[in-house]
């Protein structure tokens, strides 16, 4: 079986899964708008400013009545330095700031990320950790792993005024107040080029917790993101 064909298997395998969780589960349904803006720097080095707004519009559980209905849920703004370290690789930090819940949280990134360039597709491998503090309470550990993949559906690859679709798979750990627990996420989207600056892509994050330490939790997010390169 080839590389392409594997990916795609294995893809297919996670997205069934979160289906035999469904019983006696709670869900959210709501939208993820985000604007990133990416500035590239003399010597291998660049920026991305990120804004992503969080807006639940139902909540509840499976078999069920929903529980509430709209909901401001919270605001990220964040900045991350990266550094070009090989042909395909790069090592960035960076800081977040979260407004929920009428307070400030405070995140610190560290991340690497690596591009494995195949015949047919290309990977993109990513590895995070990051320490949330916030004033209520115990600071919150995570290790996460990304893999993505973007495949233009117009020739080899996604040039002004086409489209593409890219896949990421992402498993999130996370360690607070000696409490473990694991988060899954899925998020296939439909890209359009628009120009040489500018990307516009929308699709579904699908996220599934707490299935480790308790009843699993299922979020639905409508995810558009606008970026800008300069």
């Amino acid at each position: 079986m080839s590389t392409k064909h594997s990916f795609w298997v294995v893809f297919g395998v996670v997205l069934l899964f979160p289906l035999v969780l469904l019983a006696q589960s709670s869900y959210r349904f709501g939208a993820l708008p985000s604007v990133n803006l990416n500035v590239k720097l003399k010597n291998d080095w660049s920026t991305n400013f990120k804004i992503e707004s969080r807006q639940q519009f139902q909540e509840g559980n499976f078999g069920a009545e929903k529980a509430s209905g709209y909901s401001y849920v919270l605001t990220d703004y964040s900045a991350i330095v990266a550094k070009k370290t090989g042909l395909n690789s790069k090592l960035s930090g960076g800081y977040l700031l979260r407004f929920r819940d009428n307070q400030m949280v405070h995140r610190l990134i560290q991340q690497y990320t690596i591009t494995q360039r195949l015949p047919s597709l290309r990977l993109a491998h990513r590895v995070v950790t990051d320490q949330t503090l916030s004033p209520k309470e115990k600071t919150e550990f995570r290790l996460r792993y990304r893999l993505a993949t973007e495949i233009p559906l117009n020739g080899q690859s996604a040039d002004v005024n086409e489209l593409y679709l890219k896949l990421s798979n992402e498993y999130l750990n996370s360690l607070q107040d000696a409490v473990y627990d694991l988060e899954v996420r899925l998020v296939p989207l439909l890209g359009f080029t628009a120009s040489e600056s500018q990307r516009v892509e929308m699709g579904l994050n699908y996220r599934l917790n707490s299935f480790v330490s308790g009843s699993p939790s299922h979020s639905f997010w409508l995810s558009i993101n606008w970026y800008i390169v300069i």
